[in-house]
């Protein structure tokens, strides 16, 4: 069974120096009655079109730090609960296995390293079950990919972020509410994440 969809990361490969995260400024809250979900998300977070994700938001101070939303099609897939995906830990494996194969597409000749850091289960307030994934990728680079000799090609970290999912299902569909940041900044910002988190439901989708 496939997990996800043509999901999308964003990578700030060009900023290493990541800006300081600024203080939250409260929660708005976004409502997708036609797709069937809700979430609120940091107000002073601003919406990016065309990022290829269903709905994609992104903190305007920290780039590398983002939400988006994926969703499974209708005609494709008949999900009846999110346990359809395995207990928690598989899910997670599949998770982890989505998130790899689409840094593969974007990302070639680097060196990667990955973890599955928790997984858990949740029923919310509507009464339906969640699952919630957290993992860490780290990318290594060369600092000389043209040195003839492999021991003067030396690995430098390129990037150490943490993934954050919310999987969700309702209207016969699987949803993914995904969160990145870098893993320096995740500290900081973790209370607001996840209430993030925590906010995410699927709800009856217009027809």
């Amino acid at each position: 069974m496939a997990l996800m969809f043509s999901g999308v990361i964003s990578l700030q490969l060009g900023s290493h120096n990541i800006t300081l995260a600024q203080p939250s400024v409260g929660f708005r809250e976004h409502v997708d009655t036609f797709d069937g979900y809700t979430f609120f998300y940091p107000q002073n977070w601003i919406q990016v079109r065309g990022a290829g994700a269903d709905i994609f938001f992104r903190d305007p101070f920290v780039l590398d730090e983002n939400l988006s939303v994926e969703l499974s099609s209708p005609s494709s897939s008949r999900y009846k609960s999110v346990e359809d995906l395995g207990p928690p830990q598989i899910a997670a494996e599949k998770v982890l296995k989505q998130y790899l194969t689409e840094l593969m597409s974007t990302r070639l000749g680097v060196r990667r390293e990955s973890n599955v850091l928790s997984t858990s289960s949740r029923v919310a307030d509507d009464g339906k079950m969640y699952y919630e994934v957290e993992v860490n990728i780290k990318s290594y680079a060369n600092n000389n990919e043209l040195a003839v000799m492999p021991q003067d090609r030396v690995a430098r970290l390129e990037w150490d972020r943490r993934y954050l999912s919310v999987l969700g299902v309702g209207n016969n569909r699987l949803y993914e509410l995904r969160l990145q940041t870098p893993e320096n900044v995740f500290q900081e910002e973790e209370n607001d994440l996840r209430r993030v988190m925590d906010s995410f439901r699927v709800i009856k989708s217009v027809d």
